[in-house]
This record gives C-alpha cells, structure tokens and sequence, in this order.
C-alpha cells in the first residue's frame, strides 16, 4: 500500500440567535412544537414580498470575524443561490458568493477561508408513508457559513476545530450551536493523495455531532484509499452518513458554483460595512467579551491544571463561579490553586443540582477555603463540609462546629484518641514498628476515623510514631 495523506476542509453551518429571521419579521423559533406557526409572506416567498435585512445576523458574523482575527469586508452584497427543493420555498436561497462578510483569519490552528451570512432552508419531514411534509418555521432563519481551507489532516484536528467554533460562539453569544437539535451542521471535504497535487474531493453533509464527524472523516480517508489502491478513481460526489451501517453512503454529483448560477440579489441594498460605524472593528470588539484562549491564558497563569482550565472555559456556570466566587476573595495562588481543586475534585464531582451548586456562593465556599487554608479544617472534614452545605446551605463554620468538624489541635485530646487506636490494633502497632508505612497509614485512618475528621493527620501521626518510639 502506498503512502496517502488526507487533506480536509470543513463548512461549517451555525443557525443565529436572533430576535427575527434572517429577512422578515418572524420569529427565529425554528423548534417550535406547531409547525408552520413562525412563518409570514416574506419567508414563505409570497409573490411581491421583499427581504430586509436583519442587522443584528450581521454583527453576529461580524463579531466572530473579530474574534478569529479575519478582514472585514469593506463591500459587501447578498446573492442568490437558485437550486430547486422541497424546502426552499422561493426555488433560490439568498446567500453571499463573491463578497463574503469576512475573509480569513484562523482558529484553533487551522486557517479559514471566508464566513458568510445566508437564510437557512425549511425543514422537511418524512412520515413514512410515502408523503413528505415541509415546517417552515426554519425557513429564513440567519445561518453563517464557516469554511476553513483544506489544511486539517485528520479527524481528531477536524474534531478539536469543531468544539472550539462551537464554544466561540457560545461565549460570543452568537449561536447556541447545539448539534444535536440541527443548531451547528458539520460538513467535510475529504480528499487523498499519493503526491503532491490535492485529490479529488468528497463531500460529507450534515455531520450532526463531534463523534460522527470523526467516524465519517475517518471511514471516508479509508474508502478512498481502498478505491485508489485498487486502481479506481474518486468520484466528485456528496456522500452522507449512515449511522446504522458506519459508513457513508453517495448522495449525488457534487456541484459546482455555476451549477447554482449565483447572481446578485436585487431586492437588497450593497453594503460598505467600513461606513457603518457600529460595524467598525474597533467597535465590534469593544463590545467583545473574553475569548476562550484568552480564558485558558488566564487561568493557566494561575497555575491551575489544563483539565480544569477546559472546564472553566466551556461550562459557563462552573466560569463565573470561579471569577465572581474565587478569583474575587482570593489574590494569591496558594487559595486559588486550592479552591480550584475542591471545586473540580469535590464539588463537580458530586455532580449536583443548580440549587446545590448556588448554596456554596455568596461567599461560603471561600470561606470553606480560608477554614481549610488556616487549618481549622483536614481534608476529611473540608469534604464532609462541602457535601453539608451543598445538601442544605448555612454558615460554613457555625455547620463545622455543630457537626464537630473543626480540627482540633490539643495534643492531650489526639493522645487518647492514639492511645485506643494502638490498643486495639496491638499487631498493626508492631508492623509499623518494623517500618511498615502502609501500616502506619491504617493507624492514622483510624485516628482520623474516631475523630470524624477533626484531627490534623500530620499531627497526628506525629504523636503516633511517638507513642511507638520510632
């Protein structure tokens, strides 16, 4: 077998949040439980409607170009994209060819190509009885268009590509880009090659979550390879994917740009973005929240694992916990890197409700910290704490001292604790006493055990090897 390397571009489709649809005054509502309930002579192409078009959609578009460091446009028009299907109701979809809203710029380490701004189709339905029905309550919704170049070499990189637009644009507010309900589509292009020179390409469509966009990329690089090496060619087609099956099945030919006969839609006005002042860069990023990779930089300068840096940056409530809570009681590292590993160790990993998790704000979690970091709390205590207050809320330290949590420190107290424990485990005493260390840390588990948690372990294996003379 010869030696193939893949080459793949992504086109990424993200459905918009917006008040309204991309060119009329419907509600953007694309899941609504009725169909056909969002809908008005404009989107359903009623003769004699004309389209506006909705200025938040592009600052959206805008407002990711900013953040992926690409060009804005300085000219800029709509066009359509005549293709005959059930779902487009004007037997065109109005699109951007020529002069795309932003070309350019780069993230997570692949190079982009252009982002557009164009109106999503309607959704067709197949009741399985040889009809079809058609909601358009998805037709006119605001949808840009991501294309990378070919550049990405395999899934995993396709992959990481994915989830870092996805979470751009979450932060940004743009879209919620949720796969699974058709919010952010994934299509590939996938081509092989022996040599230099690009191979053919393949397109994959509607790739609806990061794993099948692997297993897709993956079997697909393998396909082509397998029809090459027994000296077929590729075919130029679209292909999709069959989940049930693992492989991707062909579609139709693969058009090519004439084939949709774009020309310049007449109904809506150009635009000069670099004279609409709202639409400067200056000030699209100004009004720019914290990006994700200037999230990680951040946290990582804080010392906090790269893990836990990731859940910082793609769970919001986990986020602004950390910032508002943590980062605003505390200034230097020593609590920080503490705080954060009760936070991902402890309190994530009991995984608890929206009520659980706003019982430790208002301060009582720092407070649980500043307990542990003054050593009124052993690490057995601290976490028997946190489950308490996560359970029920209250005082942190008035919960401590009623439950007996506060460690205690008073050598007499820990030296009749000691005491029973070696009385009781008289042969473990005499392992220890040989140097066994495991042993020795049975003891300690069950001093701390008697005591609920309250006593300082290195204290207290102090005064046990004291008691042993070792």
């Amino acid at each position: 077998m010869g030696t193939y390397t893949p080459t793949i571009g992504l086109e990424i489709h993200a459905e918009l949040k917006t008040k309204t649809k991309m060119f009329c005054a419907s509600k953007n509502d694309p899941h609504a439980a009725d169909a056909n309930t969002h809908v008005c002579p404009v989107c359903m192409a009623f003769p004699g409607t004309l389209p506006v078009i909705n200025k938040e959609a592009v600052r959206h578009v805008l407002c990711v170009g900013a953040a992926v460091g690409g060009e804005f446009a300085e000219y800029t028009e709509f066009d359509r994209k005549n293709y005959f299907y059930p779902d487009i109701p004007k037997g065109y979809q109005i699109s951007q060819y020529q002069y795309p809203l932003i070309a350019g710029g780069a993230l997570a380490d692949v190079q982009l190509t252009r982002i557009h701004l164009e109106e999503d189709t309607a959704r067709s339905q197949h009741t399985g009885d040889n009809h079809s029905l058609v909601d358009f309550n998805r037709a006119g919704v605001p949808l840009m268009e991501l294309v990378t170049e070919p550049v990405i070499r395999g899934a995993e990189t396709a992959i990481k590509f994915a989830q870092e637009l996805q979470l751009l644009l979450r932060t940004l507010g743009a879209s919620d880009a949720n796969m699974e309900k058709g919010e952010m589509r994934v299509e590939a292009n996938i081509s092989v090659s022996d040599s230099n020179e690009l191979g053919t390409k393949v397109e994959v469509k509607n790739l609806n979550s990061f794993k099948v966009v692997g297993k897709a990329i993956e079997y697909e690089i393998k396909r082509q390879i397998q029809e090459l090496e027994k000296g077929g060619s590729i075919v130029q087609e679209t292909r999709g994917w069959d989940e049930n099956k693992g492989s991707t099945f062909s579609q139709r030919l693969k058009e090519e740009a004439q084939d949709y006969r774009y020309f310049p839609e007449p109904d809506l006005p150009k635009l000069n973005i670099s004279r609409i002042t709202e639409f400067s860069l200056e000030n699209i990023q100004a009004s720019t929240p914290e990006l994700p990779q200037e999230k990680r930089k951040r946290y990582l300068a804080l010392g906090i694992k790269e893990d836990d840096v990731e859940v910082l940056v793609s769970d919001s409530q986990y986020g602004s916990f950390f910032d508002d809570e943590v980062l605003s009681a505390f200034s230097d590292t020593k609590k920080v890197t503490l705080a954060a590993n009760y936070l991902f160790s402890d309190v994530r990993g009991s995984t608890p409700s929206e009520s659980e998790f706003n019982n430790l704000r208002n301060g009582s979690f720092t407070r649980i910290i500043t307990m542990i970091d003054e050593g009124l709390l052993s690490s057995r205590g601290a976490k028997d704490l946190l489950m308490l207050i996560l359970k029920e809320g209250g005082d942190p330290k008035s919960i401590a001292e009623e439950k007996g949590l506060i460690q205690v420190h008073d050598e007499e107290a820990i030296l009749a604790i000691v005491k029973e424990v070696l009385a009781e485990n008289t042969e473990v005493a005499v392992e220890v006493k040989g140097g066994k260390e495991a042993a020795l840390q049975f003891l300690v588990g069950q001093g701390m055990k008697k005591s609920r948690g309250s006593f300082n372990p290195q204290e207290l294996m102090k005064i046990i090897k004291k008691e042993l003379g070792i």
